[in-house]
């Protein structure tokens, strides 16, 4: 049975931390994945990390996170987040976090005081860029139509084509697999291995670290069947290990996870009060909510200084990210034994104690009763579910039937990077799928419109 289904029974404890637990020595390493041998001379003083920052934010990938949707609908006076202000404020919230996390644990463990460690800022920084550079057009909803177009859909018909594991990828598909195939995937025309990241930077990414065979119900996994070879090159190389037959997360993925969990959270709630979706009043009590009484009477201080109720908020969910971000790293350093054991269970958010915890539990009920469900979020996702539908099932099509005179015209559309006639199904539909994931929501929205008729050019 291949190797990552082993279960590692042999395990011991000893003083916390068992003697097969991960080791930070090992687990931050700037060698590059597809440059392993080569070496060159620096030409500046920047860290490997740091230059995998620079890749990420000068890519065009990263630059088309500007069109597409974060929660609410892009157009319209009021200006709200996208994917791409998002992933920078995450990657902004990830370098504290890091940073915090490397300080305290060299001031635990000064044996690391000259290692890799102190670059966790940078390296969870340029994680957080790339965490959303996977998302299809119209984000999860995206991701849903992709997968039922095979699970319930016409592109049933191809799953007599697929291997078991293969059709799980389909049947499954998911954002955060993409974007480790993004970044690993070697697309014709881009330098052999993707980006060529350094093996941490992409093993922070990974916040499922194992197939879609064990998605289970929350349909969520780290790395498609094709980049599975590569991924289990990077646990060998960190010595990332399995703990009850999957593999454990790399410890910085915490890091990256609690900066999402951080900004989408406190910036949703910022949105829906632009968009007057909560009351000023309503939103004063969610993020006051953060802090004791003794806090909160300070914060109010300040409030009743600020006349402008958008700047009143601004600075409630500065408050709120720094009290989130600190709270955090308390977490991740008293729970390092367990983080490096791979037993540290879910996130570091659901482990927030006391006021801080359930205050963001409850910002969490708010916004999936009032701001996930409102009209405008759920109409793009309608959209943008029927869009992504017709899309895949035509250029889905098309590949698998290149000869006909309508598949050759929709196969024109398709850059030459894309892999559209490879002699094997899957990688054919893989393909097809990297051309529509990478499309913004406009591009999508334009092309669904001319390939119906609804938008003719003007001769």
């Amino acid at each position: 049975m291949h190797h990552i289904y082993r279960c590692y029974a042999s395990i011991r404890f000893v003083g916390g931390i068992t003697q097969n637990a991960m080791n930070w020595n090992q687990l931050i390493s700037n060698k590059r994945l597809g440059q392993e041998n080569l070496h060159y001379q620096k030409k500046d003083d920047r860290t490997e990390f740091h230059r995998d920052y620079d890749r990420l934010i000068f890519s065009a990938p990263f630059r088309r996170l500007q069109n597409k949707t974060q929660v609410f609908p892009l157009p319209g006076s009021i200006f709200v987040h996208n994917r791409l202000t998002h992933s920078l404020e995450v990657a902004s919230v990830g370098r504290s976090l890091g940073d915090d996390v490397s300080r305290r644990l060299i001031e635990r463990h000064p044996e690391l005081a000259n290692s890799h460690l102190g670059e966790c800022g940078s390296i969870v920084s340029a994680a957080c860029l790339a965490h959303d550079m996977g998302n299809p057009p119209f984000g999860h909803s995206g991701e849903r139509a992709i997968a039922s177009y095979f699970r319930e859909g016409a592109g049933q018909q191809y799953q007599s084509l697929m291997t078991p594991e293969q059709w799980q990828d389909l049947t499954h598909y998911e954002g955060n697999a993409n974007a480790f195939r993004l970044l690993t995937h070697q697309f014709a025309g881009r330098r052999p291995g993707g980006f060529v990241m350094t093996y941490t930077t992409l093993a922070s990414i990974v916040k499922y670290p194992f197939p879609s065979t064990l998605a289970g119900k929350k349909q969520k996994f780290g790395f498609f069947q094709s980049e599975r070879p590569v991924y289990e090159k990077i646990v060998d190389e960190l010595g990332i290990h399995q703990v009850d037959g999957r593999y454990a997360r790399h410890p910085l993925v915490y890091l990256v996870e609690a900066a999402d969990d951080i900004c989408y959270e406190i910036m949703d709630i910022e949105d829906a009060h632009k968009l007057k979706i909560l009351s000023t009043a309503e939103t004063h009590d969610l993020l006051l909510a953060y802090f004791e009484p003794e806090r909160q009477a300070r914060i109010k201080e300040v409030l009743n200084t600020v006349t402008d109720v958008n700047e009143q908020v601004v600075y409630l969910r500065s408050c709120c990210i720094g009290a989130l971000e600190s709270a955090c790293v308390n977490t991740f350093v008293e729970n390092e034994e367990a983080i490096l054991n791979g037993t540290f269970p879910e996130s570091l958010i659901k482990h927030l104690p006391g006021t801080i915890g359930e205050a963001y539990r409850e910002c969490e009920r708010v916004s999936y009763a009032r701001i996930y469900c409102a009209r405008d979020v759920t109409d793009i996702e309608l959209a943008g579910h029927k869009i992504i539908s017709t899309l895949v099932d035509l250029f889905t099509s098309a590949a698998m039937n290149p000869d006909g005179a309508y598949s050759r015209l929709l196969l024109q559309r398709v850059s030459p990077q894309y892999d559209v006639k490879a002699p094997d199904p899957y990688t054919r539909i893989m393909a097809v799928l990297d051309y529509i994931s990478g499309m913004t929501d406009v591009y999508a929205l334009d092309l669904f419109r001319k390939i119906n008729g609804e938008s003719i050019p003007i001769i």
